[in-house]
């Protein structure tokens, strides 16, 4: 009989958890006897610290963030910004009347940015901040629908033409989210032999009058490769002399334009280039901060339509806005001001040098057991992504990645889009917090287990379940 079922027939005592007899206030037979159910309301409150306890111990269950090597969000900051997010965790972000100070933070967040993707006038820059990457995304997409509906009254919407968006068979779900909500068709560049992201030539192909946008990826999620902003705008300008269309370009650099800007400083991928109208990139990534914050930046106020920004009258005060959420903690933006200061530029370089070298190293050595095949190396974003080797039949990724699982190392295994459904990889990130020395664990862990995998007789078989993209 499963756990937690009562026994058959309509008198049997519906059962919930049982809390240790310890957690009682003084009584602890009175509190063996509470058990709070887990779908309906308890009929009465309970002790806090019992409460507190009886969520803490389910809560064990969960995997150890700092051995999750599939996620690219930040696991680990310092005590004090966890303490500063603690004492802002009660200020709603939006009330900018309430909270001027939070929201002069946001702005300045804004200008450090804009300053760091050398916008033509920082100071005039226009961006906000997000609950992360995916509602930046939206936000950057509504603003090239918008211009390019108010460019083309004549045709949209009432002649039927169709916006659509080109991007590569590899960006993050959120875009195909993005073409879903809003009524966008996604056109993508699907993967060919051993390019991995977008091309140029093909994203140029499949624009038209009707596009509204490039979407380049400074980081694809996919195995952590740059994609080639500078060339994708070469062949829109090279397009525009052609036939005269002009479309703009997003720089999605949720990892990447947190890394770029300090690591690859010759790489011309941001502002500098004026057919990239907006960037956005996660604060809660390489921006350092714990989940969730993002921002989203245009070049100017003309790239953002005035009509997409609200200013509405809320508690007292006359605010502009053009977040899609209202109601949200300050705290995650308090947090990224404070590691702007905390780190600087300097520091920014040192944390993600050190997250590159550590990539860098573990991709050599998983090379150097002879199983597997590097597609890329974390060179890029300190992530790499690799496969087996030519003549490695015994097992597959799948079963790689439940064995590290059982290791305690949650490390995807995942098929490539169109045209690539035949290559299968398991995925590295390294962030900060994953030091040279747990890379280390995890390069014995994964040599320990290579012996029984080589005896298997095939692979166990991929699950059913598992996508064919891993979307963090």
């Amino acid at each position: 009989m499963a756990l937690h079922k009562g026994g058959r027939g309509g008198t049997a005592r519906k059962r919930g958890y049982a809390v240790n007899p310890f957690y009682g206030e003084a009584d602890p037979v009175a509190g063996m006897a509470v058990e709070p159910p887990r779908l309906r309301l308890p009929d009465g409150p309970m002790a806090p610290h019992a409460a507190y306890q009886f969520v803490r111990d389910e809560l064990m269950l969960d995997g150890n963030a700092r051995l999750n090597l599939a996620t690219f969000v930040t696991t680990w900051m310092e005590p004090q910004a966890a303490a500063l997010m603690a004492e802002c965790r009660d200020k709603n972000m939006i009330d900018k009347d309430e909270y001027p100070r939070t929201a002069e933070l946001e702005q300045r967040c804004v200008t450090m940015l804009a300053d760091l993707w050398h916008a033509p006038d920082p100071a005039s820059a226009v961006g906000c901040s997000t609950t992360g990457s995916s509602e930046a995304c939206m936000l950057a997409g509504l603003a090239l629908k918008r211009r390019w509906a108010l460019a083309h009254p004549d045709r949209y919407p009432h002649a039927g033409a169709r916006p659509n968006l080109v991007m590569g068979a590899n960006v993050q779900v959120c875009w195909e989210k993005f073409c879903n909500f809003w009524e966008v068709e996604a056109r993508q560049v699907p993967m060919e032999g051993d390019r991995f992201h977008l091309d140029p030539q093909a994203a140029a192909a499949l624009c038209d009058e009707n596009t509204v946008g490039v979407v380049a990826v400074l980081g694809s999620t996919f195995d952590g490769s740059y994609e080639p902003v500078a060339e994708v705008c070469a062949a829109l300008d090279a397009l525009q002399e052609r036939t005269g269309l002009d479309v703009p370009v997003h720089v999605d650099g949720a990892s990447g334009a947190m890394i770029a800007p300090f690591l690859d400083e010759d790489l011309v991928w941001d502002f500098r280039l004026p057919r990239v109208a907006s960037i956005n990139t996660s604060g809660h990534k390489y921006g350092l901060v714990y989940p969730g914050v993002g921002w989203a930046l245009w070049r100017t106020q003309e790239a953002l339509p005035e009509e997409l920004v609200f200013r509405v009258n809320y508690l007292g005060g006359d605010m502009p806005t053009f977040a899609l959420n209202f109601s949200r903690p300050g705290a995650q933006v308090a947090a990224q001001y404070y590691t702007f200061l905390r780190l600087g530029r300097e520091g920014f370089r040192a944390v993600q040098q050190n997250a590159r070298d550590v990539a860098c190293t573990l991709s050599e050595g998983v090379g150097a057991l002879g199983d597997f095949r590097l597609l890329t190396r974390g060179d890029e974003l300190p992530v790499f992504a690799f496969t087996t080797a030519d003549g490695v039949d015994s097992y597959d990724v799948f079963d790689v990645s439940r064995r590290l699982r059982e290791r305690g190392w949650l490390v995807p295994a995942y098929t490539f889009p169109p045209n690539r459904e035949d290559l299968s990889v398991l995925r590295v990130v390294c962030r900060n917090g994953f030091s040279l020395d747990l890379a280390e664990h995890f390069l014995e862990d994964l040599r320990s287990l290579l012996p029984e995998l080589r005896r298997q007789h095939g692979p166990l078989g991929r699950p059913e379940s598992v996508a064919t993209a891993f979307h963090h």
